[in-house]
């Protein structure tokens, strides 16, 4: 359907648009950024297993739920761990050993110590959200392109264009004394 002005525009041209916008202003900000990495399982050596290291996928900027990279690729927060050589430590706990193990993976991988990665980061896939309404925390109604903002509340909904300006915004300016 078409008006005065022309045919209505696409919402997620728009969408692409404003993940090329936020990514601009973040680069031109200096913005700081983090590793996007992916856990790798190295194949066993004379049927050795081998420890796992993380492989650096790149750079984003970590908007809440949300991972954005310069070209304006998109992916939903998964891990977060900062990069730190293994130590020998009395753990108590599975889930402190499973974090440790992972810093050391980061390491392990290349990335530098005390380097904030990113991992186990699915990304939004915007053709799926087109054909399905929803991929990862994005969901598009038809109208209108929203951000899941927690995950554990189906109802915690906020309009994307408002949510990234809002997010963007923290990271070019921050508040004082959050640096």
């Amino acid at each position: 359907m078409t008006d005065a002005t022309g045919p209505a525009p696409d919402p997620l041209e728009q969408l692409r648009a404003m993940l090329a916008d936020a990514a601009a202003r973040l680069a031109a900000a200096h913005a700081r950024d983090e590793v996007l990495a992916e856990l790798v399982q190295p194949k066993a050596v004379l049927g050795i297993a081998r420890a796992v290291r993380m492989a650096d996928r790149g750079r984003v900027w970590r908007l809440g739920v949300l991972l954005l990279a310069a070209d304006g690729g998109l992916h939903a927060t998964g891990h977060v761990v900062r990069a730190e050589r293994p130590a020998r430590r009395s753990v108590l706990a599975a889930s402190v050993a499973e974090h440790r193990a992972w810093q050391a993976a980061a390491v392990k991988g290349g990335i530098a110590e005390g380097e904030t990665v990113n991992f186990d980061a699915p990304p939004v896939d915007l053709a799926e959200l087109a054909r399905d309404g929803a991929s990862g925390p994005v969901v598009f109604d038809g109208e209108v392109v929203r951000v899941r903002w927690n995950p554990r509340q189906p109802s915690a909904l906020a309009e994307l264009d408002r949510y990234l300006d809002d997010r963007v915004g923290l990271l070019v300016d921050p508040p004082g004394g959050s640096s």
